[in-house]
């Protein structure tokens, strides 16, 4: 039988329809599934009390008729001697009526003598003569029973002997329609509790339902608030019980997470001030070691290179002319490399002049630097942007050019740049190789991508990046 059940359970249409069966459970809310389990179980209860007790009511009324008519078919035959022997015809046929109308299951008394004349009877339109072959009796027997069918209704026939036989013969009829109307009728009552019960099952599973959902869907309410960022909603206790402490751990793990989010961010915004506090830093150094390479590096060239020319002039040897000559060449470059280092470590013009000139000069520098990349520049900016806004976007534009010009292998860098509704935006695109930026973010040698980052972090932006094997293009966009 075991195998039996297990090769069932893995039959295939068993299982789909497990599944189906399991897909439409799981699809109804917890209320339904109370309902309709609690009202399932009172109709089912109900219904089987009713079959039950109908079932046993009536054995029992039909148990009862039976010894009735025995008893009264007994009294009947014991009776009936008398009046038979002394020939009294009326005396019989009033015993006969008075047992009818004392009985109410009575429907029909007749009396036969030996030789199965009827003697004696009590019915009104003639006496049917089937009934004289329906129940036979032999004279040694106390009393026959049978049940029939006569006019849709059930007939209990019971047969005596009188005066063992010698007298006749008596019978008498009961109808089981009195029984069955009471059993109809208390069948009525229970059914009419059944629905009573029914309806107050289904209110108090409704009520129950109500108290035990209610406060899960408050904790899913509050899990959806907790889920939107909202870590100051809390569960409510509604009971002392399970769902309580449900509600209990939920809203500590809440403000456990709360506690760590809190500290989470007490710490990013100590790493933002310490990052802008570098990054200022930074700024700052770059912009003394720039003021320092052009003013005192530059100026001690500068000299050189007057002292140089006038010992060129002084000094007539041709020997003499030519090294000083390439000295001052070489001072010349030298020069020239530290201005450019000093507009790279800070220009000077961002600071006078703004991001657009900044960003023009650089493009130039940068074309010279890298004649192999075509560089397409259009600002649309005003005049002045706020110094950390200026310095971010011009530090995130370098860092794109510098490695679409290591990286990327394309031909043309474009540079955008536009102010609209309160933010400026930055689109730098070139028509290389492309990358994948997401494994590049992972890479430990990405500082680039990582400072393009934490830069707009700070003021509040956001870099994206899109590259494909058409060409890379970042996006930077930092609120005004």
């Amino acid at each position: 039988m075991s195998e039996f059940f297990a090769r069932f359970r893995q039959h295939p249409q068993f299982n789909a329809w497990l599944k189906w069966w399991w897909a439409w459970a799981g699809g109804v809310s917890v209320r339904t599934k109370f309902l309709g389990i609690i009202l399932t179980l009172t109709i089912l209860l109900g219904l089987s009390v009713t079959w039950q007790v109908r079932a046993v009511m009536n054995r029992t009324l039909i148990e009862e008729l039976q010894e009735r008519g025995r008893s009264i078919i007994s009294d009947l035959a014991a009776r009936s001697v008398d009046p038979i022997l002394l020939n009294d015809t009326f005396a019989l046929y009033e015993l006969l009526a008075e047992t009818v109308s004392n009985h109410p299951d009575v429907v029909y008394v007749f009396v036969l003598d030996p030789q199965g004349q009827v003697l004696a009877h009590t019915f009104e339109g003639g006496f049917p003569t089937a009934l004289l072959s329906l129940n036979p009796t032999d004279s040694d027997d106390n009393s026959h029973h049978l049940r029939y069918v006569s006019e849709q209704k059930y007939i209990h026939d019971f047969a005596s002997p009188i005066f063992e036989g010698q007298a006749g013969t008596v019978h008498l009829g009961l109808t089981e329609t009195r029984l069955q109307s009471v059993v109809t009728a208390v069948t009525g009552q229970i059914l009419l509790t059944t629905l009573i019960m029914t309806l107050g099952g289904v209110v108090a599973a409704m009520l129950l339902t109500w108290l035990f959902t209610h406060p899960i869907l408050e904790l899913v309410s509050t899990t959806r608030r907790v889920g939107r960022g909202d870590l100051t909603a809390r569960a409510p206790h509604w009971a002392d019980d399970e769902i309580g402490d449900l509600a209990d751990a939920f809203n500590q793990m809440v403000s456990d997470l709360e506690t760590s989010q809190q500290a989470v961010a007490e710490k990013e915004a100590a790493r933002s001030r310490l990052l802008a506090q570098l990054i200022n830093a930074q700024e700052e150094e770059r912009r003394r070691i720039a003021h320092e390479l052009h003013d005192g590096v530059g100026q001690s060239l500068t000299s050189l290179m007057v002292g140089l020319k006038l010992i060129s002039r002084l000094n007539g040897q041709t020997v003499v002319a030519n090294k000083s000559e390439e000295l001052r060449q070489v001072a010349g470059e030298t020069l020239d490399e530290i201005r450019l280092l000093s507009r790279q470590l800070r220009p000077s013009v961002l600071d006078d002049l703004g991001l657009a000139a900044a960003l023009e000069r650089y493009a130039d520098e940068f074309s010279d630097h890298y004649a192999n990349l075509v560089v397409d520049l259009h600002c649309n900016l005003p005049d002045r942007l706020p110094a950390p806004v200026e310095t971010t976007l011009y530090r995130i534009a370098q860092e794109a050019m510098t490695n679409a010009a290591r990286h990327s292998r394309g031909r043309t860098l474009s540079v955008l740049l536009s102010s609209r509704k309160g933010r400026v935006q930055a689109i730098i695109e070139d028509d290389g190789c492309g990358f994948d930026p997401i494994a590049a973010r992972k890479a430990k040698d990405s500082v680039g991508l990582h400072s393009m980052t934490e830069r707009a972090d700070l003021v509040g932006g956001k870099v994206e990046i899109e590259s494909s094997s058409e060409g890379t293009t970042v996006f930077v966009e930092v609120p005004l």
